[in-house]
C-alpha cells in the first residue's frame, strides 16, 4: 500500500499541491487524471521519491518494492536489452551481478564461497532461476522478438526503448507500480497485453494516460486533480465523466426539481452498478459501484472546449471518388493503385501500423502533394476541412494575436465574436492575445479545430487530431465528431475515438485495400480480417 499525510507542493507563491491525503491500495488500479500543467506526472515522482516535496509524507508499506516506468530513454544505451529489463528489480540484478563477479574470480577463497552460497540462496528466493526467461517473455508479449534481447539498448529505436522500459517497470512482480502514459508508442497488440497483464496484477497500480480505452479497461478507480487536491472516485473513466457531469447539471439547474436530478443520477449508479458491460471494468477484481450513494458522486470543475461542427450546406450523394492513386516517397511505394469510393454520411477511420501512407494520402486529397499516378474527384458539392498532423507551417515564426490568426479563417470579422469563439476553446481574456507562435502543442490543436469549426465544411479530414490534447479536449472533440451529421476522413491512435465514431474502417496495406463497413472493435474481432490482414502483412508471418 502507498499513501501520503499532510503532502504539499510549492513552486514559489504558487501550490501545485496543498494537503493531500490519500490511501492507494492492493489490487486496485488508480487513473491519475487532470488537464494539462495540473501535476499529474510530478505527483508520481513524489510517490516515486524523484521530486520532493514541500510538507507532508509519503507512506509505504515496509518490504513493499515500487517500480517506475522510466521516461530517460538513453538511460540505458549501454546495456544490453534482457539485462536492462532485469534491472528493474535492483536487488535482484545487484545478486545476479555479485554472484557472477566470484565466479569468475581467479583466486576463489572459501570466504567467497560463503558469499557466493548466501547469494545463491538470496537468488533462488527471488525466483531468479526464472528471471532471464520472464524478462524475455515480457519483452515478446510487448513486440520485441527474440533476436533482439542480447543487442544493447542503443541499436534500439526509440519505440523500442519505450517498450523495454515498460518490460523493467513490471519485471518482477513489484507490489506498487507508477506508469506515466504506458501506451505511448505501444501497437494494439501489445496494449492489450499489458491490460491483460494488468487484470492479473495483484498489486498497486497508479497510471496516468491520455487514453480513455485503457483507463476504462484497467481502472477500478479515478483519482482526479483538480485545484491542489486529488479526489478518489471509484470506477473508471467513462463512469467518472458522465456521473460527474450529471452532478454538475443537478448543482447548475436550481430552477427545475432537484428530486428529478437526484433520480437521474440515481438511476444512472444503479445501471452502471449492474451492467458490467457498460462499466468496461474488465478486471475482475473490485466490482464497488453498487456501494456508491449519492454523496460520493460530485461535479468536476473541469472545463471542455465547445467543439461542434455545423457545415453550411448540405452535400450530395457522391463526394469523393479516387482511381488507380499511387504514390512513391523515398523509394517506398505507399499506396499502389488505390480506388476509394466515399459515400455521404461515412465516417471512415483509416487505420494500420504505418501512419505515413495515411498521412500522405490526406496530403494528397488536400492538394497538397500530387499522385504519381491515377485520379481522384470532389464531389462538387462538397467543401473539406483538412487538420494535418504537422500543424508547424500554420504557427512558426507567426507573430499575430490569436484573436487576429483566427479572423484570417472567419467571415466574420467582428473582434467580439472572434473573442467569444476563442472564449468557447479556453482562450478567455488575455489567452486570446497571446501571439501564435508561442502556443503549446494542444493549444495549436485546438486553433486548428476553430479554424476547422469556422470553414463551415461538410467533409472532414483529420490526421490524428488528438495528438497533444488533454483528456477533457479529447472528450469534447469526440463527442463534437459523433454529433457531426456530414462526411469524414480521419486516423487516430484512440481506440475509444475511432469505436465510437467510424462507421467504416479502411486499412491500407502494403498489398492492397482493406475496406468494411463496420465497427472498429468488429473490424478488430473479426477472423475473417485477421485471415486477411496476414496475408496483407505476409512479413508477420
Amino acid at each position: 500500500m502507498i499513501s501520503t499525510s499532510g503532502v504539499t507542493l510549492r513552486y514559489g507563491k504558487r501550490a501545485l499541491f496543498e494537503d493531500v491525503n490519500i490511501k492507494f491500495t492492493p489490487g486496485n488500479c488508480y487513473g491519475l487524471i487532470g488537464a494539462n500543467g495540473a501535476g499529474k506526472s510530478t505527483f508520481l515522482k513524489i510517490l516515486s521519491g524523484e521530486v520532493e516535496q514541500t510538507n507532508g509524507e509519503v507512506h509505504i508499506t515496509p518490504g513493499e518494492r515500487l517500480a517506475v516506468l522510466k521516461q530517460n530513454h538513453f538511460e540505458y544505451d549501454e546495456h544490453k536489452v534482457l539485462d536492462t529489463v532485469i534491472m528493474g528489480y535492483k536487488q535482484l540484478y545487484d545478486v545476479m551481478k555479485e554472484k557472477d563477479a566470484l565466479y569468475a574470480k581467479a583466486d576463489f577463497t572459501d570466504e567467497d564461497g560463503m558469499r557466493a552460497g548466501e547469494l545463491e540462496a538470496e537468488f533462488a528466493e527471488m525466483n531468479g532461476w526464472e528471471a532471464e526467461s520472464e524478462a524475455a517473455s515480457m519483452l515478446n508479449g510487448l513486440g520485441i522478438p527474440t533476436e533482439l534481447h542480447d543487442k544493447q539498448m542503443k541499436e534500439l529505436d526509440g519505440n523500442q526503448k519505450v517498450r523495454v522500459l515498460l518490460a523493467q517497470a513490471l519485471f518482477g512482480n513489484p507490489q506498487i507500480l507508477l506508469l506515466d502514459e504506458p501506451t505511448n508508442h505501444l501497437d494494439l497488440p501489445s496494449i492489450e497485453w499489458l491490460e491483460n497483464f494488468l487484470a492479473g496484477y495483484e498489486g498497486t497500480v497508479i497510471v496516468v494516460s491520455h487514453d480513455r480505452h485503457f483507463l476504462n479497461t484497467v481502472c477500478t478507480h479515478i483519482a482526479d486533480i483538480d485545484f491542489g487536491k486529488i479526489q478518489l472516485y471509484v470506477g473508471n473513466y467513462d463512469f467518472w465523466y458522465e456521473s460527474s457531469q450529471l452532478a454538475l447539471s443537478l448543482m447548475r439547474d436550481q430552477n427545475k426539481k432537484k428530486e428529478d436530478k437526484i433520480k437521474e443520477l440515481q438511476a444512472f449508479i444503479q445501471r452502471f452498478s449492474a451492467n458490467k458491460s457498460k462499466a468496461k471494468q474488465a478486471t475482475s477484481r473490485k466490482k464497488l459501484l453498487d456501494k456508491i450513494s449519492l454523496d460520493d458522486i460530485r461535479p468536476s470543475n473541469r472545463k471542455y472546449p465547445f467543439i461542434n461542427f455545423k457545415p453550411e450546406r448540405e452535400a450530395g450523394k457522391q463526394l469523393l471518388l479516387t482511381e488507380g492513386l499511387t504514390k512513391t516517397i523515398d523509394g517506398v511505394k505507399l499506396f499502389d493503385n488505390l480506388t476509394l469510393t466515399v459515400n455521404k454520411g461515412d465516417k471512415i477511420a483509416l487505420v494500420g501500423p504505418n501512419s505515413l501512407p495515411k498521412t500522405v494520402l490526406f496530403q494528397v486529397l488536400s492538394g497538397e502533394l500530387e499522385p504519381d499516378a491515377g485520379t481522384y474527384q470532389w464531389g462538387v458539392t462538397t467543401t473539406q476541412a483538412y487538420f494535418p498532423k504537422d500543424n508547424s507551417a500554420y504557427f512558426d515564426g507567426v507573430e499575430m494575436s490569436l484573436v487576429d490568426w483566427l479572423r484570417q479563417y472567419s467571415k466574420d470579422q467582428d473582434e467580439s465574436f472572434i473573442r467569444g469563439f476563442l472564449g468557447r476553446m479556453l482562450f478567455s481574456g488575455d489567452e486570446a492575445l497571446k501571439k501564435a507562435s508561442v502556443l503549446s502543442g494542444g493549444e495549436k490543436v485546438r486553433c486548428m479545430l476553430s479554424k476547422m469549426m469556422l470553414s463551415g465544411a461538410n467533409v472532414l479530414m483529420l490526421d490524428e487530431p488528438t495528438n497533444h490534447l488533454d483528456l477533457e479536449s479529447i472528450t469534447a472533440l469526440n463527442n463534437g465528431l459523433i454529433d457531426f451529421d456530414g462526411t469524414m476522413l480521419f486516423t487516430s491512435h484512440d481506440h475509444q475515438f475511432i469505436q465510437t465514431i467510424a462507421n467504416r474502417i479502411v486499412e491500407i496495406t502494403p498489398n492492397g485495400v482493406i475496406d468494411r463497413i463496420m465497427s472498429y472493435d468488429e473490424y478488430l474481432e473479426s477472423a475473417e480480417i485477421k485471415a486477411l490482414r496476414a496475408k496483407m502483412y505476409p512479413e508477420q508471418d
